[in-house]
């Protein structure tokens, strides 16, 4: 069993973490899994530790629900979770949720869902139905449930309220995802009464994710100084509203969790005194995509390798494989990163291939065909759909065998 309960080493030694010196991390790192063929994935177990304590810190003792779309490693999600502090699974679909719950009594699915062999599923089992909660932002997603067994004929559906947090600038226009239609407090509650006034439905939640703050880099590139005056005044218009939505929702019905955040914005959603619940998930594996933060910067517990298998030419080393993109809009930032050796880049005319990617640098010049490169994901659940296991290191050896989502047979999305 995956225990994150003990010490950190490098916390009792009184140094400072591996990651910290790559020359001493990716090595050991490489020594360990020198014997599996490539791709190789790794999570390294004190990283690990210390990213799930990260978290709890920065969350100033506000619970956190665990976003399993950003881990897809049941190992992890269970270790995590017995740790307090972490309380409850967000789930990105329900199906995932239906499997989830067979061992967690508390799983919110993230967004919407129009499944209807998994809402048959759903319904067809009271167990499933009590610790699972729908999230919800129009009466459609109501009506496809009623469709499928109306009121009466089924058990009660718990429900949540997805309302957007995203910023309405009037001169930078929508600043955010694109989520929820409802955005004012008189829009949330008209919703929420509709909801409490239909038969077999039950109102238990809020969630309310400010991507443009937690998944928005603060700290890189030339937009630094205009990304954190905009996020500054997301803030500011995100704590007014989101208490006037909740002060408005407490007047209709009693609601078990107020949910927001995410990893990059712990620090905000943990002094918001609104909520009772934050979500986080990226930071536990540590994806390089908030390296960008300045308030913090996770260990990167989880990372995958190539072999070099070509020199086209003397200061390009080409691995088999490595086109592991992460979702979002296509930009090298979603791109995976060459991490050791040191000084490696990919060509802009080709970036990470499918089937190979070709790395050119100070470093290529050095290695040969059959050594071992080591790269860090952009985001921190997806490459888990690329591989069946993540091999879990601690010091310089394997100790452990983690399936992912993948290696259990499940392909949720």
């Amino acid at each position: 069993m995956l225990d994150l309960t003990a010490e950190l080493s490098s916390a009792a030694r009184g140094v400072a973490p591996e990651w910290e010196d790559p020359a001493r991390y990716w090595p050991r790192l490489s020594a360990a899994t020198g014997h599996l063929p490539a791709p190789v994935a790794v999570i390294d177990l004190d990283a690990l530790r210390y990213n799930a304590m990260d978290l709890l810190v920065r969350a100033g003792g506000l619970p956190i629900r665990v976003a399993s779309k950003s881990v897809r490693v049941r190992a992890v999600l269970d270790a995590v979770l017995r740790l307090p502090g972490f309380r409850g699974i967000l789930a990105f679909t329900l199906a995932e949720a239906l499997w989830l719950a067979d061992t967690h009594d508390d799983v919110v699915v993230g967004y919407p869902t129009v499944d209807r062999v998994s809402l048959q599923r759903l319904l067809d089992d009271p167990q499933a139905a009590a610790r699972i909660t729908l999230m919800v932002d129009d009466p459609a997603h109501l009506d496809i449930v009623d469709s499928i067994a109306p009121a009466g004929s089924r058990p009660e559906i718990r429900v949540a309220i997805d309302a957007d947090a995203s910023l309405r600038s009037a001169a930078l226009g929508h600043i955010g995802v694109r989520r929820s239609a409802l955005f004012s407090p008189g829009e949330v509650a008209a919703f929420a009464r509709r909801i409490v006034r239909r038969p077999g439905f039950r109102l238990v939640g809020l969630q309310m994710y400010e991507a443009q703050i937690a998944g928005q880099g603060d700290d890189a590139g030339p937009d630094a100084p205009l990304i954190r005056l905009v996020q500054a005044r997301s803030r500011e218009e995100l704590r007014e509203r989101r208490a006037a939505i909740v002060s408005a929702l407490s007047d209709v019905a009693p609601l078990e969790f107020l949910n927001g955040g995410g990893t990059g914005s712990l620090e905000f959603t943990g002094s918001d005194e609104s909520l009772t619940e934050a979500s986080a998930g990226s930071g536990l594996l540590g994806g390089h995509l908030f390296d960008g933060y300045r308030s913090f910067r996770p260990a990167p517990a989880a990372a995958f390798a190539f072999d070099v298998v070509r020199r086209p030419a003397a200061d390009i080393a080409t691995v088999l494989g490595g086109g592991w993109i992460a979702s979002g809009p296509a930009l090298a930032s979603r791109q995976p990163l060459p991490v050791w050796p040191e000084g490696l880049r990919t060509l802009p005319r080709e970036a990470a291939g499918e089937v190979q990617t070709p790395l050119q640098g100070r470093a290529a010049r050095g290695l040969g065909v059959g050594d071992r490169v080591w790269f860090r994901h952009a985001k921190s659940g997806e490459p888990a759909e690329r591989v069946e296991s993540y091999r879990l290191v601690s010091g310089d050896e394997i100790i452990d065998e983690l399936p992912t989502y993948r290696g259990e047979g499940k392909t949720f999305l």
